[in-house]
């Protein structure tokens, strides 16, 4: 796949990546911390566990919620590692 197909792919999934990548890491961060540091009441904290995890979409969706949401952080990952060319060879000078 050449770079220029990686960044239209990048560049078409990651709108429609980011809503379920800002909820899921949002939930998590308040649930842990407000669990750890401000005592958060067990209500609120499951309710946070439920939405991180997808629990209130029911038994039929939440596995693949979940399995969207790691495929589209593995794309995401990998279109953007190959377009940052990090791991691409350096020209020698000649």
């Amino acid at each position: 796949m050449d770079k220029r197909t990686l960044r239209k792919l990048h560049r078409t999934l990651a709108p429609i990546i980011f809503l379920p990548f800002l909820v899921t890491a949002i939930t998590g961060i308040i649930y842990r911390i407000g669990n750890s540091w401000f005592g958060m009441p067990r209500e609120y904290s499951q309710l946070m566990l439920s939405i991180h995890q997808g629990t209130y979409l029911g038994e039929q969706l939440r596995p693949i919620y979940v399995l969207l949401n790691g495929l589209g952080l593995i794309g995401m990952v990998v279109t953007g590692i190959v377009m940052s060319g990090i791991f691409r060879r350096s020209r020698t000078q000649e």
